[in-house]
């Protein structure tokens, strides 16, 4: 059996979604899809669940979402209708949908609502069944899979039946809808992948794979044959967004393989990701920018024990989750999602920070980035020399080198005006 996840490229209108349709018919195999909600048709167009989460954020603040609903349902109805589906019905679910985002049901419920449609019109027009996450996906708290979930997939899935199941979302224990984070299908695609022993995991978008750099970036950037999972998380880790670094967990060690492809091109053989070891050398490089920089230094820092859990508790009471961490003797220097916290937050934090574990100095600035280059046998090989000297030879900064945590990367700090400059520039030396 093939489980075959789409995502919201694939799925953004009618034309996408015939061929997904012409896909899953072509080999008998594909009997389980997982889809997104409706992405971008154009440059200009905007998410479905960018829109639903602007909708729930109106009503957060007593304003009215009806004209930014308005569109959602607009498109919805109008796919239905290309497709020759009941668009009455679909109207009455987007109306019941409106009625709860207005009474507060939150940001979770209103996200979900997109692939919740997606699902339900597209397991229609091909005929097959639609089995909502909310039954079969159990989430925790910290939005990773519970172990009921494959127990519940168990008992729901016939194998003699072909479905369609809506993919980011699924319920907790207490029985409260959840999503995973953004871009979450590709680990809805993961766990029914797990649960039904999948010969493969198909995710379908609108690239012929993984590329060895973003192609925004680098102009005829090549296309990664085979990826190993460790490579595919270290490259999802640094800004790659081909494929969610979160969706390797659940068939981790189970040795499913996956393949990311292009549903506009169906033939490009595309990216195959296995669980098998690295091949020697870097197979790419990403940098993830939007970064911000904490740094704090405190004598005999690490000498005092539980320290650094404190000090970690203390941010995260301000919301801020660091990315990545850096430690001396006496300091430690984390990175975070610059959209984590304003200035002012930023502020009440170093004072708080300060007064609480007696710091000698703490400093939080922004602008920055990781560049990452990922693959197999890192830690022994020179491709940190290499890159390094690339970057000082195109005039690029570092602030920091991070060689040897890792066999599969080696992660350096950027400024992220220049994130793109270095991409293209070690690249252009690697490949």
């Amino acid at each position: 059996m093939i489980v075959s996840k789409f995502g919201g490229s694939s799925v953004a209108d009618d034309n996408q979604i015939r061929k997904v349709k012409a896909i899953l018919e072509s080999d008998e195999r594909r009997r389980i899809a997982v889809v997104s909600a409706p992405g971008k048709r154009n440059k200009e167009d905007q998410k479905i669940t960018d829109l639903l989460y602007k909708c729930n954020s109106m009503v957060q603040k007593g304003q009215t979402c009806r004209p930014v609903f308005n569109e959602i349902s607009k498109r919805f109805v109008q796919i239905a209708q290309k497709l020759h589906i009941d668009d009455v019905k679909i109207s009455e679910k987007l109306d019941d949908i409106r009625c709860m985002i207005d009474a507060g049901r939150g940001a979770d419920y209103a996200a979900s609502r997109g692939e919740y449609l997606s699902a339900l019109i597209i397991s229609e027009f091909l005929g097959w069944e639609f089995l909502d996450a909310q039954d079969v996906i159990v989430i925790n708290q910290d939005s990773t899979v519970n172990e009921a979930t494959y127990k519940k997939l168990a008992e729901k899935l016939d194998p003699e039946k072909n479905y369609v199941i809506p993919g980011f979302y699924g319920e907790t224990e207490q029985g409260v809808l959840k999503t995973f984070t953004r871009g979450g299908s590709d680990i809805t695609g993961s766990i029914v992948a797990r649960a039904v022993n999948a010969e493969l995991y198909e995710n379908w978008t609108d690239v012929s794979g993984i590329y060895r750099a973003d192609p925004r970036i680098v102009e005829n950037a090549e296309v990664i044959p085979e990826l190993s999972y460790k490579e595919v998380r270290e490259l999802s880790d640094v800004g790659a967004t081909v494929f969610h670094e979160e969706a390797i967990a659940p068939i981790y060690g189970i040795g499913i393989p996956i393949v990311v492809k292009n549903t506009n091109k169906p033939e490009d053989p595309g990216t195959k990701i296995i669980d098998a070891d690295d091949v020697k050398g870097p197979c790419g490089v990403s940098a993830r920018g939007g970064l911000s920089r904490i740094r704090l230094r405190k004598l005999m820092l690490f000498k005092k024990y539980g320290m650094r859990h404190a000090l970690l508790t203390m941010l995260h009471i301000f919301g801020i989750r660091p990315c990545y961490s850096l430690f001396g003797i006496d300091s430690i220097v984390w990175f975070f999602d610059s959209k984590m916290a304003n200035d002012s937050v930023c502020q009440a934090m170093c004072e708080r920070l300060t007064k609480e574990f007696g710091l000698d100095s703490i400093t939080v600035d922004h602008g920055h980035a990781i560049l990452g280059i990922a693959g197999g046998e890192m830690d022994s090989s020179d491709v940190y020399l290499d890159a390094a000297m690339t970057l000082r030879e195109n005039g690029i900064d570092t602030t920091f080198v991070n060689y040897g945590s890792s066999d599969a990367s080696v992660l350096i700090g950027i400024k992220e005006e220049q994130a793109a400059e270095a991409v293209k520039a070690v690249y252009n030396k690697l490949f």
